[in-house]
């Protein structure tokens, strides 16, 4: 038994939910799903990894339950339940002295969202819980210099939000957060593909589809695949070969909207700042910044260098834990620690 358990960061995504272990880094990278029964949601059927598997293959006795939409919380109790399966699973259960979390929200978040979040998370049994914005925590984890007098932008693309940031002087400067992720362009697949053919395909085809077509510009040569499905007008199964030209109109109107977001943050950036975006570039951070040519089409429509961070979907659960590692930097000055 450990009298101390480690501190420990939560990257709560609408997709995907990384937990980061002092010491120990990250330790958890699942989807954020439980499958429960379908007669008494308190029946827990799995989590996380295991869930997936069940994506789209449950039966009437079982329901999918996605407790995070668009960045916020949708189902209060599946998430309470989903932070404390992950958090069990990450450091156990048998610590004396129960760990401090820091958990991102996205940027902007309302007070009465935050406060849902963090008794979320105190309901698992901590001693304290910090909220720190997604675009902040996704610049920290991409070594940006986050504490110096320069402007860094950050466009954070996740899976139910995307959160546009500009960093200076350790806090954000002008910052936006829309519903529009990975879990909008799955959507659009769908529905083009139900509008073009009448045939119904499910989330996680959808998902495969963007990640093996999609792209935010055409490519040079047309790519195709064979895509399995219901016909909308029968019960029958049915097949079609979908392009990469297809999946690149099915999910233009997302990539139009998070364009609109950075011209946005853009507008409201004082001049000084504004400067060094344009000399710095723009950072790409999230899993669906590597959405192929997602880069390319910002310096295109915007005339402004960007860049995607090394491992992007990672970004914000490295920052996150950064500030874990140096929490007692945190509790003395009651801000986020600087960079070493």
């Amino acid at each position: 038994m450990h009298f101390f358990a480690p501190d420990i960061g939560i990257d709560l995504g609408s997709s995907n939910t990384l937990v980061y272990v002092k010491k120990r880094g990250i330790v958890i990278s699942e989807p954020t799903l439980v499958v429960v029964s379908g007669t008494n949601r308190k029946q827990v059927q799995s989590v996380g990894d295991e869930a997936r598997r069940e994506l789209g293959r449950t039966n009437a006795s079982k329901t999918v339950v996605r407790p995070i939409r668009n960045g916020a919380i949708a189902d209060f109790d599946m998430t309470a339940l989903l932070i404390r399966y992950f958090m069990r699973k990450a450091i156990g259960v048998s610590n004396v002295v129960k760990p401090k979390v820091v958990i991102s929200v996205p940027a902007g978040m309302d007070d009465v969202n935050r406060k849902a979040i963090t008794e979320a998370v105190r309901l698992s049994g901590v001693s304290k819980v910090y909220l720190v914005e997604k675009p902040f925590a996704a610049a920290l984890g991409s070594n940006l210099p986050v504490y110096d007098p320069i402007g860094s932008m950050v466009v954070d693309i996740g899976g139910g939000t995307t959160d546009v940031a500009v960093v200076s002087l350790g806090g954000l400067v002008v910052s936006q957060s829309i519903p529009v992720g990975g879990a909008k362009m799955d959507e659009a697949i769908i529905n083009h593909i139900k509008r073009e053919f009448n045939m119904i395909i499910g989330d996680r085809t959808a998902e495969d589809v963007k990640i093996d077509l999609a792209s935010a510009m055409p490519l040079t040569e047309e790519r195709k695949v064979r895509i399995r499905g219901r016909d909308l007008l029968s019960p029958q199964a049915m097949d079609i070969e979908y392009t990469s030209r297809q999946a690149y109109m099915a999910v233009h109107e997302p990539c139009k909207a998070i364009i609109a977001a950075i011209r946005w943050v853009l507008e409201r950036t004082p001049p000084e700042l504004a400067a060094d975006v344009m000399r710095t570039g723009i950072h790409l951070t999230g899993r669906v910044a590597q959405l192929y040519a997602m880069d390319q089409f910002i310096a295109n429509e915007l005339g402004i260098p960007v860049l995607i961070a090394k491992e992007p979907g990672d970004c914000t659960a490295l920052g996150l834990g950064y500030i874990v590692e140096n929490m007692v930097m945190l509790n003395q000055q009651g801000r986020m620690p600087q960079m070493a």
